[in-house]
């Protein structure tokens, strides 16, 4: 079992003969991934060759969806054109959008996610400015490195790509069902609580480990939802412990503003809810180690 993402995935890329489309789109074949086209209106019947495999283009999202089945876009289209991108993927209902994208307008991602509320979330949109998620050795949508991890018993939710994969690749030996990076915005579309929710749902994840950062109360907002509603053992890590309040860092969300946002009420709010927090990765990886009795 996986969540959102599985073997029996479709995927297209919109954006895929772009140089970051291509290269992507060569990693995510290489990976197990089933890309079964990519979508540019202006090279609309042609295909493109990944090392001896040819990927048809198609001019729209729905275009593609008739030709192949497709139920998963992975978008990697330049930061000014992804609304309109994000737009076209949900009037033609694909169920996943996966937003790469990153440095788009905060008012554009909110313009997109609200279209797609409108529509009543028949498409669920991960992202923007994320690495997309993975089900090792299923399928891959994104830009996670695929062999860094194996498949698994724990579920990886994080608004940190980096820290996705270092947290993957120090527990390696255990495996993941799927790791879902969020992205780290100030609007995204599916957050903390969704991947909760839907790693509680899953028979084959057996914990859950949530990465989390400085900014915004999303971390807060979990830690409720994991009391009220998450069984399974949970794992935390809150970058951002040694940053100065009221400085950005790195991710547009990740600003503190006194005692609001920070790593420590972050950490307060995850551990009065059951979750044990490390702080380091390190540290928490250690604790999902020992949860798992490994």
């Amino acid at each position: 079992m996986a969540i959102f993402l599985t073997k029996e995935s479709k995927v297209i890329v919109q954006g895929m003969t772009g140089s970051e489309g291509q290269k992507h789109t060569k990693r995510m074949l290489a990976s197990g991934t089933n890309i079964v086209g990519g979508v540019n209106p202006r090279k609309a019947g042609t295909t493109v060759d990944f090392d001896g495999t040819e990927v048809p283009v198609f001019g729209g999202v729905k275009e593609a969806m008739e030709a192949t089945g497709a139920d998963v876009t992975v978008v990697f289209v330049p930061e000014k054109f992804t609304k309109a991108a994000v737009i076209e993927a949900v009037d033609a209902e694909i169920p996943l959008c996966v937003v790469i994208t990153e440095g788009i307008a905060v008012h554009d991602t909110a313009h997109f996610w609200a279209y797609a509320g409108q529509k009543g979330h028949r498409t669920r949109i991960v992202g923007p400015n994320c690495p997309g998620l993975i089900s090792p050795g299923q399928s891959n949508a994104g830009i996670i490195p695929a062999d860094i991890t194996k498949p698994g018993r724990i579920g990886l939710v994080s608004k940190s790509g980096t820290l996705t994969y270092q947290m993957m690749y120090e527990l390696r030996d255990i495996g993941f069902s799927t790791c879902v990076g969020i992205g780290g915005d100030p609007v995204i579309g599916t957050t903390h609580i969704d991947a909760l929710k839907a790693f509680e749902a899953d028979p084959e994840t057996d914990l859950i480990v949530m990465i989390g950062e400085i900014g915004g109360d999303a971390e807060e907002r979990a830690a409720d939802f994991v009391k009220e509603n998450v069984s399974k053992p949970v794992v935390g890590y809150v970058a951002g412990f040694t940053a100065p309040e009221g400085k950005t860092m790195g991710h547009a969300g990740a600003i503190v503003s006194g005692s609001s946002g920070t790593a420590q009420a972050k950490k307060e709010a995850l551990e009065a809810a059951g979750v044990k927090v490390g702080k380091t990765p390190s540290e928490t990886a250690r604790l999902a180690r020992e949860l798992l009795g490994g």
